[in-house]
């Protein structure tokens, strides 16, 4: 696609953004919610007071997340993922399963109190990061310093230059340094944070703390408290499980189920592929200790749609208003005439 094509593409896609809210806002769309049927699970990552885009594109503020609750709570019907399963679902509403992602801290703080108030339920798929003495995702420490981070990075005798988005690009080959380290076991990403932290110390901001903390298992526990919180594992150490040895893969299932389960005192029994990524082979891995639902955000190949263990989801996406966030809910698309 030409940069002209994409261009033009943008003008008209914002441009239906804008006509459909307008129509949403003239009454024009409250048929359209009310007669939606079928069911959709969805992924939220982190909440914070404002900004949800100065790190990555995956925050919303709690602000917009209770305006999502507010409609929901209005046209749709909130179900625990059990029901998902299940196929408790609603001949009457449209169904939509609620599910975060990464185990920010921000979500007991933030996300907790929301769902108690309008008492509906979510999965929170949390990874073990705490158990190797992490208190942040190995990619969101490389996002803050590719945002903080000087322009020209040396890494490993290698030259990375940040691109338009603030991304640390390899001037040999034109790889990313994340999509590197994606490839690598944790060993090689702790020793990157490792050797990182002390050009850019961002920790010591705390207006960025929002942005990256982790859940102590304190509150991890306390979540798991709640009748409308249920836990589900997202790896041990947030690694791409197809891009591992499987062996490896093998272990992060398990001990991640372990340690959540010792946190927890609950039964871990769903599993959220990081990334979405995931083969055959890491589908069978994760069965064999012992999850019996997984969710991935786009099915990889043909035979997983008669699999009932797996299921899909879509990413909810912070740079559209309410209304066009449930218009393409109920589509599942953000291309959608």
């Amino acid at each position: 696609m030409s940069l002209s094509q994409k261009i033009a593409r943008k003008i008209y896609r914002e441009s239906k953004y804008l006509l459909r809210e307008a129509g949403y806002r003239l009454g024009l769309y409250r048929g359209f919610h009310r007669s939606a049927r079928g069911c959709r699970i969805l992924i939220y990552h982190g909440l914070c007071k404002e900004d949800p885009t100065r790190f990555n594109p995956i925050f919303l503020t709690k602000n917009r997340f209770e305006d999502h609750l507010k409609f929901y709570k209005k046209y749709f019907n909130v179900i625990s993922l059990d029901d998902y399963y299940a196929r408790n679902l609603s001949n009457e509403r449209f169904n939509v399963c609620l599910t975060f992602d990464d185990g920010f801290a921000n979500n007991y703080k933030y996300a907790l109190p929301l769902l108690e108030k309008y008492q509906l339920p979510a999965t929170f798929f949390i990874t073990a990061i705490g158990a190797a003495g992490y208190d942040i995702l190995w990619n969101d420490f490389l996002g803050i310093v590719s945002k903080y981070g000087p322009e020209n990075l040396t890494y490993k005798r290698k030259v990375y230059r940040k691109d338009k988005n603030n991304k640390y690009i390899s001037v040999a080959d034109g790889i990313s340094l994340a999509d590197k380290l994606r490839n690598t076991g944790f060993t090689e990403k702790a020793e990157m944070m490792r050797q990182l932290y002390p050009q850019v110390p961002f920790k010591i901001n705390q207006a960025d703390i929002d942005y990256w903390l982790q859940m102590t298992p304190k509150e991890i526990r306390k979540l798991a408290a709640s009748p409308y919180v249920t836990i589900g594992s997202h790896g041990y150490y947030h690694n791409d499980l197809a891009r591992i040895k499987i062996s490896d893969t093998a272990e992060e299932l398990i001990l991640s189920k372990q340690y959540l389960e010792s946190v927890t005192r609950k039964k871990i029994k769903s599993f959220a592929f990081p990334y979405g990524s995931y083969s055959p082979e890491v589908v069978e891995a994760a069965k064999g200790a012992g999850y019996r639902q997984l969710l991935v955000m786009d099915f990889k190949f043909p035979e997983d749609q008669n699999d009932p263990a797996l299921l899909e989801r879509f990413t909810v996406n912070p740079f559209i208003s309410t209304h066009n966030q449930m218009y393409a809910t109920i589509k599942r698309s953000y291309e959608q005439h």
